[in-house]
């Protein structure tokens, strides 16, 4: 494991827990009446329970910004930039994902101090959205632009809502990501929010790059994240944290708490191999 996740993380094999945030102004599903006061009002108690339920980190996103778009709108970036500022824990690291454009996501998380990314940084996809073609090479630049050198990139080479267009495997993918696209952190994902990828996806990336970090990125749950983690590096972690298992829902201090126990379990068990 690279030392870096060990001084961020303060953990072996993290767990990151999503704080999602309601639709942002200037999308279909906003409250306009609510208004910003809602999306902290929403938000804000969804941080509490995941912090004292014990986990890693958090990762802001803006999950109900549905239909979802390539380019966000400035008045996404500045809403979410100040729930993130309102939000954010002090006492572990957090992140920002901006569902879908990567430099929004950079430019959100460099000025609220995250320390790091998620995002579809790479490859080509047909998708919910329409033909998907993110520039590394673009986002990589406007990170170095604006100051974020030590903000950290995490790659989602499997993206929800979405199919790869092209014959190469999900190992090639992230190992090419990881050489020619300076990921620092692999991420696999299912076929959609809440759904589990193929185990055999991170073992097979962790085979071709045994070097770089692996996380699961969709599906974690409590009946099966002893068997990701004895495989992955490290978990992110949403639906299943949420009352009933609903996305759409708070988060459920109960599940929370459950899941941090065989997570705690999993730590214990690596550590006495």
């Amino acid at each position: 494991m690279q030392e870096w996740i060990l001084n961020l993380f303060k953990q072996d094999k993290p767990v990151i827990a999503m704080a999602h945030v309601p639709a942002l102004p200037g999308t279909p599903r906003y409250d306009e009446i609510g208004g910003m006061d809602l999306l902290i009002e929403k938000v804000l108690p969804d941080v509490k329970i995941l912090v004292g339920g014990g986990v890693d980190a958090i990762m802001f996103c803006n999950e109900d910004d549905r239909p979802y778009v390539f380019e966000a709108g400035i008045e996404q970036i500045a809403a979410m930039t100040r729930v993130v500022t309102e939000c954010a824990p002090d006492d572990i690291p957090f992140g920002v994902d901006f569902l879908w454009d990567p430099n929004a996501a950079i430019a959100i998380a460099h000025a609220t101090g995250a320390s790091f990314t998620r995002e579809v940084f790479t490859g080509v996809y047909e998708s919910d959205m329409g033909v998907w073609a993110p520039s590394a090479g673009e986002t990589m630049r406007f990170k170095r632009l604006v100051g974020a050198r030590d903000l950290k990139v995490f790659y989602n080479i499997v993206p929800e809502f979405a199919s790869t267009l092209g014959t190469r495997s999900v190992a090639q993918r992230a190992k090419s990501a990881f050489v020619s696209s300076l990921a620092d952190v692999i991420l696999v994902s299912g076929p959609m929010a809440g759904e589990e990828p193929p185990i055999d996806f991170i073992k097979e990336i962790k085979k071709a790059i045994p070097e770089v970090p692996v996380f699961l990125n969709t599906g974690a749950r409590e009946e099966n994240i002893a068997e990701f983690l004895s495989i992955a590096d490290g978990v992110i972690v949403g639906s299943s944290l949420k009352l009933d298992g609903d996305t759409w829902n708070p988060v459920d201090q109960e599940r929370v708490k459950k899941f941090m126990r065989v997570v705690t379990q999993v730590r214990a068990d690596t550590t006495n191999a």
